[in-house]
């Protein structure tokens, strides 16, 4: 198994959000680290520590410590301006080191004009590891080279630093390593670029199997977009649903109104003409379209051609209704939108439309979102009851029918085929009516704004669980679905703000 950069930064907040600190990480890291120094060198050794001031940095100040706990002669150098030490596990262990006088000798080279040649036994490169991208800035570049220039056996620090770890490409030059101990997992880049490598080993530094198998809040952060000053109308999304008849008018309203919670630029919502102006009485925001007559009809292909064709995804379902034009209208709506290579969610009345699949009629750009009496519809069997055989049976219909799928209950179920994830955010106070068109709102919404539809419902089901126990917090089980509105942009902003809830359901 390899990760990309994304996937460990996922990590490594999920960890956190369970209780497992990056300190704690940061601590096991440099140990092992130390570890294989010894048993390859014994004690008594000289080893240069290249540390960076970012996580990979942190690591290596803790190799530096147990080093020299361990009687070796240990030289730190950190390559860079100490006022950019941001993190606070970084800063906890450069102010643990700074402290170590006597046993650990510190340089810090700003520039590189004063990064001299330092020949020890031992070279560990902890300068930078995942998530670097673009070519190297001084002073590091010339660390790099003064580290390939010695003549000691040379230790990379997850990733040699000046590889990109998700493409492999160098960037501008990087450490040649002989051996690399690489963390809890191999890296995306390393099959094109091993001749840096060297010797690999991957080492456990105690992430829980929980971080990888939940939606944390490092699936929401992986999913957020920073917005330049000179964004424009449109950069952000357009999406439109098309759901309500003559019986139900609120459920397309709350799947518009999460959606522009999410950040969605536009959100076009297709109705019959009575619904349509009450799902317009809901906000001036949602844009309505009026489809004549009281359902759903295949006619209405015409008035929706040019809508389909200008959104980047397209809700189908909420509050549609089962009249036999409708139904046929959403066969020929879904296949319209996959031959336009939209990207497309299917909610409610839509999945009892396509009925029983038995073959694989989407990809991965469409998401369906059944509760356990739509999943019995789509794949003609009701889901078990045991967890273990559930996410079994989730799993196998996501790959037959090419759908990402998203079972909700009380644990929600996402998988695409390949990938599989579980959700316990949320609360039975969430059993009211209308979370789940908010539910498919705020994965729409990321959706249209280009993100994959796996990541989209992931982070969208951590979301829309995290929102509903706000609430709770607030009013307890007494909720309706609006009452979720407002978290959503919170969770979205601070993911890791949930952690007080999460923690508080384990006392």
């Amino acid at each position: 198994m390899s990760l990309s950069s994304s996937e460990i930064a996922a990590l490594d907040s999920n960890s956190e959000y369970l209780g497992v600190s990056t300190l704690q990480l940061m601590e096991i890291a440099g140990r092992s680290i130390a570890d294989e120094v010894e048993a390859r060198f014994g004690r008594g050794a000289s080893v240069t520590v290249f540390g960076g001031t970012g996580r990979n940095g942190g690591d290596g100040m803790v190799a530096a410590r147990h080093l020299s706990a361990r009687g070796f002669k240990v030289l730190f150098v950190l390559v860079g301006d100490e006022r950019l030490i941001k993190d606070t596990s970084v800063l906890a262990n450069w102010t643990t080191l700074r402290a170590m006088k006597s046993t650990v000798k510190l340089e810090t080279c700003q520039d590189s004009s004063i990064i001299p040649k330092f020949d020890s036994d031992v070279l560990i490169d902890a300068m930078l590891g995942t998530g670097m991208h673009g070519k190297l800035r001084q002073p590091l570049l010339r660390a790099v080279q003064m580290v390939n220039s010695c003549a000691g056996f040379k230790i990379a620090l997850d990733v040699p630093t000046g590889i990109d770890s998700d493409t492999g490409e160098i960037l501008g030059e990087a450490v040649r390593a002989n051996f690399t101990v690489t963390l809890h997992a191999m890296k995306r880049g390393f099959s094109r670029s091993k001749q840096y490598w060297g010797e690999v080993k991957v080492v456990d530094i105690g992430i829980p199997q929980e971080a990888s198998m939940y939606a944390g809040p490092g699936n929401v952060m992986g999913i957020t977009k920073e917005r330049p000053p000179d964004s424009h109308k449109g950069q952000y999304g357009r999406l439109l649903v098309i759901g309500g008849s003559q019986v139900y008018s609120g459920a397309p309203a709350l799947v518009a109104l999460a959606a522009y919670r999410t950040g969605v630029d536009l959100v076009f919502v297709a109705a019959p003409e009575k619904a349509a102006d009450s799902v317009a009485s809901f906000s001036p925001s949602i844009i309505s379209i009026k489809l004549p007559g009281s359902n759903l009809a295949t006619r209405h292909l015409r008035i929706l051609d040019e809508h389909i064709y200008r959104a980047n995804t397209i809700a189908i379902g909420p509050g549609l209704g089962l009249a036999k034009e409708t139904v046929s209208a959403v066969r020929k709506i879904i296949n319209f939108a996959i031959k336009r290579k939209k990207s497309i969610l299917l909610d409610a009345d839509a999945l009892k439309a396509i009925g029983v699949v038995r073959r694989k009629i989407f990809d991965e750009s469409v998401v369906i979102t059944p509760h356990a009496g739509e999943f019995e519809a789509v794949s003609g069997k009701a889901p078990s009851r045991d967890l273990k055989s559930r996410i079994d049976e989730v799993k196998a219909f996501a790959s037959l029918s090419g759908a990402v799928t998203v079972l909700k209950g009380p644990t929600d179920i996402i998988s695409d085929g390949s990938r599989t994830k579980l959700n316990n955010t949320g609360n039975p106070g969430m059993t009211v009516g209308g979370t789940g068109d908010v539910l498919s709102g705020i994965i729409a919404g990321l959706t249209a704004q280009g993100i994959s539809s796996y990541e989209s419902a992931v982070a969208g089901t951590f979301v829309n669980g995290a929102a509903g126990d706000f609430a709770a917090e607030r009013l307890g089980y007494h909720l309706m679905s609006t009452d979720l509105m407002e978290y959503i942009p919170r969770i979205l902003a601070d993911p890791m703000s949930h952690k007080v809830i999460h923690d508080k359901r384990l006392r």
